[in-house]
């Protein structure tokens, strides 16, 4: 008989597949909470937060933030300055991981990563979403325009000066075009306040 397979073994399989994974992943495949704290105590795994682990020689992406993210919220969608960042569209350096959830979305409690939580009308948070992975983690992220959009709508949040700054630098790189801007201005109810700026910047071509 095939001698069977240690939940050491089916744990390292899962973590070098995913990337990073929940404690429910890895249940789900036969591995104990108590196992993955043994594991932790031994150093073969990381503990990035409540129930969420990582192979420990795993290089870290710049993006890593973004993907401890999205395993705790998998319904939520990087946004706002963290969006901009991922884009390369501005020099901040965000504190948090700005994530959109729904409006009656389950948040989680603070551990790990820092994340802030902006919550979104259905319609609003399905428009728009690019996907991408980091460190095998698939990472819901809004693109370029609905980014620079949202970026408006919530100034209050993260200063009209990053708006302005991120609507700049999309056109400037071509990452997208006024017209597309300008749609998801409209959708995002904030035409008035973006179109001044808009019109200034493509004044000249």
């Amino acid at each position: 008989m095939p001698e069977p397979v240690s939940q050491r073994r089916i744990a390292q399989t899962v973590l070098k597949a995913r990337g990073i994974a929940r404690l429910a992943e890895l249940r789900a495949e036969g591995v104990t909470a108590a196992t993955m704290s043994r594991m932790e105590r031994n150093g073969e795994v990381l503990r990035l937060a409540r129930g969420l682990y990582q192979l420990p020689d795993v290089p870290l992406d710049v993006h890593h933030s973004l993907a401890e993210a999205a395993k705790r919220l998998p319904k939520g969608v990087v946004c706002l300055v963290s969006a901009l960042a991922f884009h390369d569209l501005t020099d901040q350096l965000p504190k948090h991981v700005w994530m959109a959830i729904g409006q009656k979305d389950w948040a989680p409690k603070a551990d790990g990563v820092s994340i802030r939580l902006v919550r979104f009308t259905d319609r609003l948070l399905a428009d728009g979403v690019e996907s991408h992975t980091v460190e095998g983690v698939s990472v819901k992220v809004f693109d370029v325009a609905k980014t620079i959009a949202d970026c408006f709508r919530y100034r209050n949040k993260i200063g009209l000066s990053v708006a302005i700054e991120g609507l700049k630098e999309a056109l400037r790189q071509r990452r997208a075009t006024p017209d597309e801007i300008a749609k998801q201005a409209e959708r995002g109810a904030v035409t008035t306040v973006i179109r001044p700026y808009l019109v200034a910047l493509t004044a000249n071509g």
